[in-house]
């Protein structure tokens, strides 16, 4: 996966509250084995009219948003049901961070497998950022790793929490297939001395 550490980027606003996993990426799209191909179908419901359209309604279809790399978004966001398919998809938008005052667990994990960084955020920090991102075009936010914080050149000097494993997994670009190769030689050096079972 690729590394994460310091991301500048636009922020686009999604003020929606308990955003699930079928509205990020809706069941039916899930019948590829591939990790890509998925972009075009995030929110599909929302972004999308009968015909095919993009929704000129829909926050995100807006000019002033296209490029973004951050998203901005309310409470308990990625509840429902499990799937990878939610992060690689919002990756394919083009997003590397998500902020939001919470995430649902097992969504906050995928995102963390995947190299997308969930920052969690005091609800009035939010609420900052996402009114600066719908009020202004081109309303950017720094998203640094290291130093854990979130910035955007402005007043705003937030802070947010990490587990110290995941942060180190990001900041290297090693999901956990990553991190068993990191050990080959020991795991080999293991093999090696184990006496044949048959």
């Amino acid at each position: 996966m690729e590394k994460f550490s310091k991301l500048t980027g636009i922020v686009a606003p999604l003020d929606r509250a308990n955003v699930d996993t079928d509205q990020i990426i809706p069941k039916q799209f899930l019948k590829r084995i591939e990790r890509t191909g998925f972009g075009e179908f995030a929110f599909f419901d929302w972004r999308y009219l009968e015909d095919g359209v993009l929704n000129p309604d829909f926050i995100l279809n807006e000019n002033r948003y296209r490029g973004a790399k951050i998203l901005v978004t309310g409470r308990n966001f990625g509840s429902g049901s499990s799937r990878e398919h939610a992060p690689w998809a919002l990756m394919e938008m083009g997003f590397r961070a998500i902020i939001a005052p919470s995430f649902a667990d097992i969504f906050r994990n995928n995102c963390e497998q995947n190299g997308l960084l969930p920052v969690i955020l005091k609800t009035s920090e939010v609420d900052t950022i996402m009114a600066r991102a719908l009020r202004g075009s081109g309303y950017s936010a720094t998203v640094d790793l290291v130093s854990q914080t979130v910035t955007d050149g402005q007043n705003l000097n937030a802070s947010f929490e990490i587990d110290p494993f995941r942060k180190n997994s990001l900041l290297k670009g090693l999901d956990d297939v990553g991190i068993t190769l990191d050990y080959v030689e020991s795991i080999d050096s293991f093999e090696s001395k184990r006496a044949a079972r048959w």
